[in-house]
């Protein structure tokens, strides 16, 4: 008999059990009231508020808690958290719509520590301002975090943006109080095409959201957003300092250094674009990745010729992404550049002699041809009389014979 009540207990507990969760499961809860949305003026950062249903206001075996759904507008992806709180903030790009929806959730004594969520939710979508002129908003906007050293952002004009139009950059994060215009303009031609900002003069690992705005004679044009975080915007300076020599008759070593500036040298990686020229004349090109700013390739003929190229970008351990640096100068082996200026100088000696010996010879005949002139100017007047000399014995000699001959028969004959 005793076996017996005790079972009939136990079915009376399950009984009592199943009664009170199936009073719990049928218990529903009303999604929140008073969903608001308020735009704080920081470029899409938005202050989200809601109030308790109505229902729930004299609840107080059970504190509610909330279910925000949003659209990520950067991220393009639904976010979903559950808070205590009636408020939350967060960023939108405002040129697109701004999606949002609210649950209420009910855990506590009130539900005999059963979970119980609201069916419907409370939602709101906030479509982006029509104003501006159509299309005429910025193009291709891109940010390159130079050397990590300063920030340069840029963009183009819509081919539909007014002649007299007048773009703007503003930008904000986290530790300004309001958004702040561009500090340094990018001019072409007299038109805005970019910013400059100083060094440091962002933080890195930071949500830095930006807005191009605009004015013109036909009214504003409309506004575009862009969120990024600048460490991974960097552009890394090309290598400048290339050493390739041979260690031995079957080696050829190929370093470089670091780029100069803050870059940590762990975050970096390189690429080297190797030529390879062979006997025959036949050219190959290979690509390879490597950690460290060195290379040792095998080395058999030295009539074959190795041109070698590097780039360099942050890798992924460090940061999301990164740009490559342009490529560097070529450097080759053998260096038939060198070989040329190792011939320049005794050339270039040459050269010299050449035109010493040029200039001499110049000097000289100039010399003579002065000396000449002016010895022609001191001996004119006496070569002239010279000159007379036989001209005045003729014309006596010719005198004297008529004198001796006249009156007197001359032969006409000679004989010689």
């Amino acid at each position: 008999m005793a076996n017996k009540s005790n079972v009939l207990h136990s079915l009376m507990l399950i009984f009592i059990t199943w009664r009170g969760s199936k009073r719990c499961c049928a218990m529903t809860v009303d999604p929140p009231e008073d969903l608001a949305v308020l735009d704080s003026g920081r470029l899409g950062q938005m202050q989200i508020t809601w109030n308790p249903p109505g229902s729930l206001t004299k609840m107080t075996k059970c504190l509610p808690q909330y279910q925000l759904e949003y659209f990520n507008t950067y991220k393009n992806n639904w976010e979903t958290l559950r808070t205590p709180m009636r408020t939350y903030s967060t960023q939108f790009d405002p040129s697109k719509d701004v999606h949002i929806r609210v649950y209420t959730i009910l855990n506590g004594e009130c539900t005999n520590n059963t979970m119980v969520m609201s069916k419907n939710c409370t939602e709101t979508i906030l479509k982006p301002p029509s104003t501006g002129v159509l299309d005429a908003e910025a193009e291709a906007f891109i940010c390159v975090y130079h050397n990590m050293e300063n920030l340069e952002c840029s963009w183009t004009r819509s081919l539909k943006t007014p002649p007299s139009a007048l773009q703007n950059l503003y930008f904000w994060h986290k530790s300004l109080d309001q958004a702040v215009e561009c500090p340094s303009y990018l001019l072409s031609g007299g038109i805005r095409k970019g910013c400059n900002f100083p060094e440091k003069s962002l933080p890195e690992f930071t949500d830095i959201y930006f807005c191009v705005n605009g004015s013109s004679r036909d009214g504003p044009l409309k506004a575009t957003f862009f969120s990024l975080q600048i460490q991974n915007q960097v552009k890394v300076t090309a290598p400048d300092k290339l050493h390739l020599q041979t260690s031995s008759d079957t080696e050829l070593e190929f370093h470089w250094e670091n780029p100069a500036g803050r870059l940590p040298a762990h975050c970096l990686e390189w690429e080297v674009r190797h030529r390879h020229v062979g006997a025959d004349g036949k050219i190959s090109l290979n690509h390879i990745h490597t950690e460290k700013p060195r290379l040792t390739l095998p080395f058999s003929n030295s009539s074959e010729r190795n041109c070698f190229q590097v780039r360099s970008r942050l890798n992924s351990y460090c940061v999301d992404q990164s740009f490559w640096s342009d490529w560097s100068h070529e450097t080759c082996h053998p260096d038939l550049e060198n070989r040329e200026s190792t011939l320049g100088p005794e050339m270039n000696f040459v050269s010299i002699y050449i035109y010493i010996a040029v200039v001499i010879i110049v000097i000289l005949v100039v010399s003579l041809c002065v000396w000449a002139a002016v010895n022609m100017r001191k001996s004119g007047p006496q070569k002239k009389v010279d000159s007379l000399l036989p001209k005045l014995l003729t014309n006596n000699l010719t005198r004297r014979v008529s004198k001796i001959y006249s009156g007197k028969k001359i032969c006409t004959d000679v004989v010689v």
